[in-house]
């Protein structure tokens, strides 16, 4: 155990037992605490199978990664990280199926979609029994670990050893729950001092140090907290940046006339002010100029008020303050992924450890003056995701296969020669990584379902499908018990065209047919992977009720509009900021 991590414990943790919990994954000669989680005589554990390294960081766009070559590749580069793409495959469609933290992790523990798992929202959970990964990983003699952001309520039992934030955790100063003598949740360790980005680095060297037992391979789950907002970066990164502007998106300051829907723009955009977390003024419940000034004083001009500059001038400082802060976190995490990769390299076991990184979503970074994520456009549904493991994997390679979240999963316990349980959705990417190749029928369409409507960041609800060159959006509107109604609305956009998604094409006569194909294909989607409806009958009946969208549809949806600009108005008016809006009507 490190000097700085076993002072920390020492100071705050007055249980024998817990430090034992701590150095091990369970007090050698005790019975195993989940019965998941022991090895399979018929499979033993060997040095010959890999070891799997899963990293996810929340809310890391994929053009928040330079290998991506987006606009911050040159003023922000993440040299560590690029190297998994350098020496092994980086996807370029990859999505997550739900934009949201709870159950994006759901997705990938289980291997199924949301509402298959029940992880609906940030409600979401998956109780020991059902984690599907450490269960199965354990089975075939794997020794696993999770550490870092766990973010799913229940606790990760099936899991040998587990270190976990509480909920969203802390960026500064963080504790960590751990298995000890107390119920769980009550059994902590504090990092006084420290950020969460090194407290977790630490944690996992000194499992990989102390805690794992080296006669068996480990699948270790390793989550960083950062960069989720508010982005809150260690104190030596505040000079990172500092003197930099930052590249900014167009879109941040043009917004088509063609660009959305009455669904995010409102009848003759009545509804602009009120629909998505904005950068600027745009929104008056909810904007990073509302919160930023505040939060990071730093990064304003002194004694700032917002009524003295122009609403351009405005948005410009609140981006700046919002992506210094967001990519200082990266920052950190990218140093922090060295010290682990060394370490890796130190003990020979760089080369036989699959590292797979990604994030449990992408992240609106000023893209139509949006911020945050539950969007379906593609800042905010792709997802990073690179792979290296040299012995099988070519170095340097892209691949272009639509793949989905609830293929992580299965991709993991293939390369660990486990079985893949029935129960699981998603397909394998281990034969494509290996290959370059897709399976023939491999799918077409990625599937997205925002469930949490107009929760916290003003986001409609909405379903749809992702395939190589077209997207096709369906805002309904409401929550799960079809109330709270905002106005439904199809958005279709030509990915090859326009890749920043500003025309929507659902209106034009010329993409008639198009429309039509992808509604089928839609539709074929929602059946192929079993969202058929009934597990909120009302607001399936609000999305059968505008799935034509004939004029009668348009003309209600106009209504609809008007509706709810009274309440939304009426809301503020009464100083009501944070209504909870996804259930009740």
């Amino acid at each position: 155990m490190s000097l700085k991590l076993s002072l920390s414990v020492s100071m705050y943790v007055g249980v024998a037992g817990l430090l034992l919990t701590l150095a091990s994954p369970a007090v050698k000669g005790a019975e195993p605490q989940v019965s998941g989680a022991q090895p399979s005589e018929s499979q033993p554990a060997g040095a010959s199978r890999p070891n799997v390294l899963y990293i996810m960081s929340d809310d890391h766009a994929a053009h928040g990664i330079s290998a991506y070559g987006g606009r911050f590749a040159e003023v922000a580069p993440t040299p560590n990280i690029d190297r998994l793409a350098k020496e092994g495959t980086l996807f370029s469609n990859a999505f997550c199926t739900n934009s949201i933290c709870s159950p994006s992790r759901a997705c990938v523990l289980t291997g199924q979609y949301d509402h298959t798992n029940g992880a609906f929202d940030l409600d979401g959970r998956v109780d020991p029994g059902k984690q599907m990964l450490a269960i199965e990983m354990g089975k075939a003699g794997y020794q696993t670990a999770m550490i870092g952001k766990w973010h799913l309520k229940a606790e990760p039992a099936d899991f040998d050893y587990y270190c976990v934030l509480p909920g969203q955790g802390h960026y500064h100063n963080p504790e960590f729950r751990v298995r000890g003598d107390k119920p769980w949740g009550k059994n902590l360790i504090k990092f006084p001092g420290m950020h969460s980005t090194d407290a977790i680095t630490d944690l996992t060297l000194d499992w990989l140090q102390d805690g794992w037992d080296q006669d068996k391979p480990f699948f270790l789950m390793h989550h960083y907290k950062a960069p989720h907002d508010y982005f809150d970066n260690a104190p030596r990164y505040e000079t990172y940046l500092a003197d930099v502007d930052i590249p900014e998106p167009e879109t941040l300051w043009s917004r088509d006339e063609r660009f959305g829907s009455i669904a995010t723009r409102g009848d003759n955009d009545e509804l602009l002010p009120h629909i998505g977390t904005s950068i600027g003024p745009r929104n008056p419940r909810r904007s990073y100029l509302g919160d930023l000034p505040k939060l990071y004083p730093n990064e304003f001009p002194a004694d700032f008020d917002p009524k003295n500059y122009s609403a351009e001038e405005n948005t410009r400082l609140a981006y700046n303050a919002y992506l210094k802060k967001y990519l200082r976190c990266i920052k950190g995490i990218d140093d922090n992924l060295g010290r682990l990769f060394a370490h890796l390299e130190e003990t020979g076991q760089l080369d036989n450890t699959i590292i797979i990184y990604t994030g449990d979503q992408g992240f609106m970074l000023g893209e139509h003056d949006y911020q945050d994520k539950r969007w379906m456009y593609e800042e905010s549904q792709r997802m990073p995701l690179l792979v290296r493991y040299p012995k099988t994997i070519p170095a340097g390679q892209k691949l272009d296969a639509i793949v989905e979240n609830v293929d992580f999963g299965p991709t993991m316990l293939d390369f660990a020669s486990a079985p893949i349980p029935d129960s699981v959705q998603g397909r394998s990417l281990k034969s494509m990584l290996e290959t370059g190749q897709a399976p023939s029928d491999w799918k077409e369409e990625a599937y997205y379902r925002y469930w949490m409507h107009m929760a916290h960041h003003d986001n409609p609800a909405h379903v749809g499908i992702r395939t190589k060159t077209h997207k096709l959006i369906y805002y309904y509107g409401c929550n799960y018990d079809g109330g709270y109604q905002t106005p439904p609305g199809w958005e279709l956009y030509d990915l090859e065209n326009d890749p920043h998604e500003t025309i929507n094409l659902y209106s034009n006569p010329e993409h008639a047919g198009l429309v039509a194909d992808l509604k089928k294909r839609l539709e074929a989607t929602r059946q192929r992977v079993g969202d058929d409806g009934s597990h909120f009958p009302a607001c399936e009946e609000v999305i059968q009720e505008f799935w034509d969208y004939d004029e009668d549809d348009r003309a209600k949806a106009r209504e609809i509009s008007h509706q709810y600009l009274k309440r939304r108005t009426a809301e503020l008016e009464a100083g009501k900021r944070n209504v909870r809006t996804f259930h009740g009507k």
